[in-house]
């Protein structure tokens, strides 16, 4: 089953019109990025992105220890390691791309947006599926980890240093190790070319229950003073009868025997 709008769903780019979206994309996600060239020059994200296009087409044609050595050199050059028979959407960005390792039967939808440190990752030695399957639109925080043959739907953002292990909907943000699903489905995206670059606003929920916990502390310590302030204004020394147990205390007890 295919997510809408993947990359097998498009209409197929020729060789260098994926080169120039490619290089063109970094514009609409990079502040800094300031010129065609500077990008072509400097940016190492895009040079794996590149060359994987290329290793990729040779894996497809069987020429596959070409594309091995293509992606080996590829991973020397950019610190970017992206197995030659991964499918790769159109305008994909890896910002920053260093240490980052994309798994041989890994896919990913269209502008999807990876940060340094990022793994698609398998869980098993068998020879299948064994990678996830990413959405169009999704982003992927940096140091996050996405293991085994899941699929992150369409939108989803994955906060830095999560470790994902399950499928996630559209248009969901997960964080934690196990990843948790703290934003449900049912917010899109808001930037008007559909890239959300926001992961900073990624709610804190440890944090959050922290918070709870404090508010829920300071509550029974309140109720803890009330009931001191209600036993001390109840304490014998300030009854009524005080004058009455005085004079008991103060009486000389006398010890009768009888034989």
């Amino acid at each position: 089953m295919l997510i809408p709008n993947h990359p097998a769903a498009d209409a197929p780019l020729s060789f260098f019109a994926q080169w120039a979206e490619d290089v063109n994309c970094v514009f609409g996600r990079d502040p800094a990025a300031r010129s065609v060239i500077e990008i072509l020059l400097t940016y190492s994200g895009v040079h794996a992105v590149l060359l994987h296009r290329i290793s990729h087409r040779l894996w497809l044609g069987q020429w596959k220890l070409a594309a091995r050595v293509l992606a080996a050199f590829a991973k020397w050059m950019t610190s970017v390691e992206i197995h030659p028979g991964a499918t790769v959407g159109r305008r994909l960005f890896i910002d920053h791309a260093l240490g980052v390792v994309i798994g041989e039967t890994a896919v990913i939808g269209n502008d999807v947006t990876l940060y340094h440190g990022v793994t698609l990752g398998g869980t098993t030695w068998n020879k299948e599926k064994r990678h996830p399957t990413l959405g169009n639109n999704v982003l992927v925080g940096s140091g996050a980890k996405i293991l085994g043959a899941i699929t992150l739907g369409n939108n989803v953002r994955v906060g830095a240093n999560s470790v994902v292990v399950k499928d996630v909907p559209h248009c969901c943000t997960v964080v934690g190790i196990p990843g948790r699903i703290i934003q449900s489905k049912g917010t899109q995206i808001q930037n008007k070319h559909g890239i959300d670059l926001d992961h900073h606003l990624v709610p804190d929920p440890v944090g959050k229950a922290i918070a709870c916990l404090m508010e829920r502390i300071d509550e029974l310590e309140a109720k803890q003073l009330q009931l001191h302030k209600a036993v001390a204004e109840q304490h014998c020394d300030s009854c009524e009868a005080e004058s009455l147990c005085g004079s008991h205390q103060d009486a000389p007890i006398k010890l009768t025997v009888s034989l």
